[in-house]
C-alpha cells in the first residue's frame, strides 16, 4: 500500500477501500484514534413513499469547486481539532441501493477530536459541498431539495 497524504480529499466515480483508507491514517505511532463515517444508498422502506421504490441516487459535482469546498473543510477542521490525518472521499455517478456514497476519516491523538471533526466533515458535507442528487423510482426522477434538520446539525459549528 502506498502511504496517503495525511490530509486528502477525492470525488471519484469508484467505489472505495473503507479499511485501506482507515489504515493508511493509522499507523504512525501518533494517532490515537481513528473515526471513520461511511455513507451508503439506502433503500426506502416498502411504504415510506407510497410511490415507486427508489432504484439510485444520481450524484453531479462541478469538478473542482467540490474538491476545493471540501478542502476548505478539512483545513478548518484542522484548525478546530488537533488533527493527525483526514480523509474525504465521495463518489458522484449512478449509485444503486447498498452501495458508498461517502466516506469521512479522521486521526487525531484523543477519541473525542477525531469524533468532533468527523461530525464536523460530514454536516458540512450535507450542506455545502456542491454536489445535486437525484433520486430514480421507476421511470421518474425528482432532485432531491436540502433538508431543514442538515443546516440544523451544521449550525452548530458556527
Amino acid at each position: 500500500m502506498t502511504a496517503a497524504q495525511p490530509f486528502s480529499v477525492a470525488i471519484q466515480a469508484e467505489p472505495f477501500d473503507t479499511a485501506a483508507e482507515i489504515a493508511a491514517l493509522s499507523g504512525t505511532g501518533e494517532v490515537g484514534a481513528v473515526v471513520s463515517f461511511t455513507g451508503l444508498c439506502r433503500a426506502d422502506p416498502p411504504d415510506a413513499t407510497g410511490g415507486a421504490p427508489l432504484t439510485a441516487l444520481v450524484l453531479e459535482h462541478y469538478p473542482g469547486m467540490a474538491e476545493d469546498e471540501i478542502a476548505r473543510h478539512v483545513e478548518e477542521a484542522r484548525t478546530r481539532w488537533p488533527l493527525q490525518g483526514a480523509r474525504v472521499i465521495h463518489r458522484f455517478g449512478r449509485i444503486v441501493p447498498g452501495e458508498q456514497i461517502v466516506l469521512v476519516v479522521t486521526a487525531s491523538a484523543h477519541r473525542e477530536a477525531a469524533f468532533n471533526a468527523a461530525a464536523f466533515l460530514m454536516d458540512w458535507l450535507k450542506t455545502d459541498a456542491p454536489f445535486w442528487k437525484k433520486e430514480e423510482r421507476g421511470v421518474a426522477g425528482d432532485w432531491v431539495a436540502a433538508k431543514a434538520s442538515d443546516d440544523m446539525a451544521a449550525a452548530r459549528w458556527k
